[in-house]
């Protein structure tokens, strides 16, 4: 039971008459039993919520920032009509509008209600409860009950990076010989023989045809096709700082002027008033992104990809699946990923990697270049999974950094400065002793980390490395 607007007005009116009555001992009796009445006449005459039954259909995926609806059925069975309110009950963080919906189903009628869904994070969003307040024909007093609806709404990856695709395609062609530029020098599969220019690489000079022909001939080569890349995501600690500007704001959030972000989630100002300021995606997110940027690419260029998640353990495996279904696959998986806070088992990962690609490939770490983090865990294993694996990794460095190492002015800025400085050269070293090791290094901001990892696979690519 629940009472209304209507009965605190009752109640309010009915002390007033009291007050001005002659006899207010009377008074006070009567007006109780008159608003006891109404109250009781209300919730006889008010429609059941118990045997309201209830059914949902609609979307079962988005994508992040993008919007979705959901109908929920509502049959009514009973003899009386429901008349009264709604609420659909959903995480804040699904989005769900409107937070209440008006109701009135006739007896034996059925009614549907929508709610648009627009999630601010990724992962399985579950429906919560229905609740139903229906009114007395006074709207004194309302009978009030929930149900569970079960319904889930899986939030994928935005795949923001999509944008640069065309452009990373077109170079692809071109390495592939479907525009007229070959590749000169060193490949991986023979393509034709032509007549040497000044820039060829002389390594790729075949000298038995050479010696069949006047002019010095030289081979061509194209990126071999049906090559295996295995991209690793770190979900360890380290992936959970937050970087960058965040390209979809949550709600009730605006993005940071001058487009600058802090690793810790903290800082900046601006938005306004009862406004919070964007910290920025995780590093995880932007990982996210540039994966399934060389996803899509690699899938195209005819190469197989794999992909596993790790920290303490594998958390996620996708193998063997098709051009295209690949994406689909991809996203469905790192949709309910989250960041975990405890240091990534390096050791782990590598053995995990070993057992699972016996072969040679292209393996792509995508983690953070935390010196402490890689000189105890990846550093001293690396060389194992190196020797049989062509590595890359990649890392989001913070915008922030860079901001903070021109700061000037105050002691604060200046020691600010200091660390920025001091972090970054962490980053430059162990960016040098990865290469030392054979691996290829992509370090750079937020919003060109999934451009630079494809121009990374690209430049494998021309240089027949893979």
């Amino acid at each position: 039971m629940a009472l209304t607007g209507r009965a605190a007005l009752l109640a309010l009116l009915g002390t007033l008459a009291v007050l001005f009555a002659p006899r207010p001992g009377l008074a006070v009796a009567g007006v109780t039993l008159l608003i006891v009445a109404l109250v009781v006449a209300d919730l006889l005459l008010a429609g059941s919520v118990r045997p309201l039954r209830f059914t949902r259909s609609g979307e079962r995926l988005v994508r992040l920032g993008e919007s979705v609806t959901v109908e929920l059925i509502v049959e009514n069975p009973g003899t009386r009509r429901a008349r009264g309110v709604l609420r659909d009950a959903w995480p804040p963080s699904a989005g769900a509008t409107p937070r209440h919906l008006p109701l009135d189903v006739p007896p034996g009628e059925r009614r549907r209600l929508v709610t648009t869904l627009t999630p601010t994070r990724r992962g399985d969003r579950e429906a919560v409860t229905v609740t139903v307040r229906s009114l007395g024909p006074l709207g004194v007093a309302a009978r009030q009950g929930s149900h569970r609806v079960p319904w889930s709404v899986r939030v994928l990856p935005p795949f923001l990076s999509r944008k640069h695709l065309p452009a990373k395609l077109s170079r692809l062609r071109e390495l592939e010989g479907r525009h007229p530029s070959m590749i000169r020098g060193q490949g991986t599969e023979f393509d034709s023989l032509r007549e040497y220019v000044v820039g060829d690489d002389v390594r790729s000079i075949d000298w038995r045809a050479t010696a069949r022909r006047d002019d010095v001939v030289v081979r061509t080569w194209r990126p071999e096709r049906d090559r295996r890349v295995l991209i690793v995501l770190d979900t360890g600690r380290t992936s959970a700082g937050r970087v960058g500007t965040a390209p979809i704001p949550l709600a009730g959030e605006v993005p940071r002027n001058g487009g600058g972000g802090g690793g810790s989630g903290t800082g900046g100002t601006g938005g306004g008033a009862g406004s919070r300021v964007v910290p920025g995606w995780p590093r995880l997110d932007w990982s996210m992104d540039a994966a399934l940027l060389l996803a899509a690419l690699a899938s195209r260029a005819g190469d197989r990809v794999d992909f596993m998640a790790h920290d303490r353990g594998v958390r996620a495996w996708v193998s063997g699946t098709g051009r295209t279904e690949l994406l689909s696959s991809l996203v469905n998986t790192m949709a309910p990923i989250e960041a975990e806070l405890v240091e990534a088992d390096s050791a782990g990962m590598v053995a995990a990697v070993m057992s699972r690609a016996r072969r040679r490939c292209l393996v792509v770490v995508l983690t953070d270049l935390n010196p402490a983090a890689l000189e105890e865990g990846l550093l001293p294993v690396l060389p194992r999974l190196s020797s049989r694996h062509l590595v890359l990794l990649a890392a989001v460095s913070d915008p922030q950094v860079a901001e903070m190492a021109a700061g000037r002015g105050t002691s604060e800025l200046v020691y600010g400065a200091a660390a920025a400085e001091q972090l970054s050269a962490g980053r430059r070293r162990i960016t040098a002793l990865l290469r030392r090791q054979g691996v290829e290094v992509v370090d750079t901001a937020p919003e060109q980390i999934a451009p630079a990892l494809a121009d990374a696979y690209l430049a494998l690519k021309a240089a027949g490395r893979l």
